[in-house]
C-alpha cells in the first residue's frame, strides 16, 4: 500500500516538474495542501536522495536535481518507502529470506511476489515526471 508520505512526495515533485523552476516550501504546501513540516521532511528526504536540490535565501527553493524525464515514480517511491517488493525475498536491493520461509527454493507464494515486483517495478520505471506533469493519461492494460 502507498504510504502517505509517498503519495505527498508524487504530489511535491510533480508539481514541481510542472512548474519547472524553484518553489518555497510554503508554496508547494499550499498548492498541493501537504501539511508544511511534513512536507520539509519530505523534501529534505527527496534531497539526501539526489532527486531536489534545495537553495536557501529569498531566491531560494526547491527544484529537481535531474531533468523531469529523467526522474520515475518507482525513484521517488524507492527513496521514500524502500524497496517496492511486497516482501522481503522478492526485493532486488534488499533482499532478505522471510521470517517465516521455510525454503526460498521452494516457497509456493515467491514466484508470484516475484511477478507483483517485476510488473509493478516495469509500470513505475516506465512513468517519469515529465509524463505526469505533462498529463500524460496511460492504460497499462
Amino acid at each position: 500500500m502507498l504510504t502517505q508520505r509517498a503519495r505527498y512526495a508524487l504530489h511535491a515533485m510533480v508539481f514541481l516538474a510542472r512548474k519547472n523552476a524553484p518553489a518555497t516550501v510554503a508554496e508547494i504546501a499550499q498548492a498541493e495542501s501537504i501539511p508544511r513540516k511534513f512536507l520539509e521532511a519530505i523534501l529534505g528526504e527527496l534531497g539526501t536522495r539526489g532527486l531536489v536540490v534545495g537553495k536557501r535565501g529569498p531566491a531560494g527553493g526547491y527544484h529537481l536535481a535531474r531533468p523531469a524525464e529523467a526522474i520515475s515514480f518507482a525513484d521517488i517511491l524507492r527513496s521514500i518507502d524502500g524497496p517496492l517488493a511486497l516482501a522481503p525475498c522478492a526485493s532486488l536491493s534488499a533482499y532478505r529470506q522471510c521470517s517465516d520461509c521455510k525454503s526460498v527454493e521452494t516457497c509456493e507464494i515467491r514466484p508470484v511476489l516475484l511477478a507483483v515486483r517485476d510488473t509493478t517495478a516495469l509500470l513505475l520505471e516506465g512513468m517519469s515526471l515529465a509524463e505526469a506533469a505533462g498529463g500524460v493519461k496511460r492504460s497499462f492494460i
